[in-house]
């Protein structure tokens, strides 16, 4: 069953899953297994959409090296904007935390934009272009992907006493 995690502070989460709400005995972890790997497929899916469109950008004659460029970038930044999340969340310093978020973002950001213009400039036009296309997909189904699964907005809003 998918659930809400919570944090140290007692805020929700993005949603996980719960393996206590299954207690199936007899394929309970199981389950609980499945619904991870569901899980983790889902909040992974523009990595996969990027990787499956490889075959199509090369059949197609798409600018192949641009392509490559584009969606090397967007995989090592997002999995490395996935290692500084986790590691701001489990610091205890509010300053620790601030800092790997706003590096995470901004970092993101330089190294996406210095990789389009490497392809632009070092390669040509087309796969300045095809860099950029690729990753403005993948990022616009990360989008997507962390809006549907964060949950409710109000779901870690407390009203003041």
């Amino acid at each position: 069953m998918l659930a809400h995690a919570t944090r140290s502070d007692g805020r929700p989460t993005a949603l996980t899953t719960d393996a206590a709400a299954t207690p199936d005995a007899a394929g309970g972890s199981d389950d609980a297994d499945n619904a991870a790997r569901a899980l983790a497929f889902i909040r992974h899916v523009d990595v996969v959409l990027v990787v499956a469109s490889t075959p199509f950008v090369l059949l197609a004659g798409l600018p192949a090296a641009g392509f490559a460029i584009g969606a090397g970038t967007w995989i090592v930044t997002r999995f490395g904007v996935g290692f500084l999340e986790q590691r701001a969340w489990s610091a205890r310093d509010m300053r620790v935390r601030t800092a790997l978020h706003l590096a995470s973002i901004l970092g993101r950001v330089w190294f996406v934009a210095l990789a389009v213009l490497v392809a632009r400039f070092a390669i040509g036009t087309p796969d300045g272009i095809a860099a950029a296309v690729v990753v403005l997909a993948a990022y616009t189904v990360e989008l997507a992907t962390k809006i549907t699964l964060r949950g409710p907005i109000t779901a870690g809003l407390r009203r003041p006493s």
